[in-house]
């Protein structure tokens, strides 16, 4: 036999062929667990609005209601959503988690009645559907759960008016001329 002969190229080649399917698989293994881990919060948010409990029904059913005026391009929104999915998961049986897509014209007489002038805007209702407290921009978790309990309790909320960071974006042009879109983040357009 000689050496290039397919007898003693196969056993050598077969291991090689192996030796790459093994380090393929554990890199896409790698790759696999890393992208669970790093999973962007707006497929959170995303979920977190599929699971909503409807705005009608939040301000019928007698319960409590965070309401959350949000948008799938909001960062803010974004990186609240883990906290957000938290508090509805320890909350969920006592509260209602109902979440207003701003880009949805549908909710612009609640955008106009609860004055969203920036997201994320969190409104907190009472039992009887009346405003108890509204917070604007990243909240802490342990805020939100504060008002939370206050709203359970059916107590004044500790923070009933708070202000956080908000998403940052260039203010709409062009919007039948109004610098009040909610997309503007509270931004001001000064005229040159």
């Amino acid at each position: 036999m000689t050496a290039n002969s397919p007898d003693t190229q196969t056993p050598l080649a077969q291991r090689l062929r192996n030796f790459i399917v093994v380090l393929v698989a554990g890199v896409l293994g790698i790759a696999l667990f890393l992208g669970l881990q790093t999973r962007t919060p707006s497929a959170s948010l995303s979920e977190l609005a599929e699971t909503a409990t409807p705005f009608d029904e939040a301000l019928t059913n007698g319960k409590p209601t965070l309401v959350e005026f949000y948008a799938n391009w909001c960062t803010s929104c974004q990186a609240m959503a883990p906290d957000l999915a938290q508090l509805k998961t320890e909350y969920a049986d006592r509260v209602n988690f109902s979440m207003l897509n701003v880009d949805n014209t549908k909710w612009l007489p609640e955008m106009l009645s609860y004055r969203i002038d920036g997201i994320p805007h969190f409104v907190f209702l009472n039992a009887a559907g009346k405003d108890a407290g509204q917070a604007i921009g990243e909240i802490p978790k342990t805020l939100l759960a504060e008002n939370l309990d206050a709203l359970i309790a059916e107590s004044t909320l500790p923070h009933g008016s708070m202000q956080g960071q908000t998403s940052e974006l260039e203010p709409q042009t062009g919007v039948s001329g109004s610098t009040d879109d909610p997309r503007s983040h509270g931004a001001q357009v000064v005229a040159q």
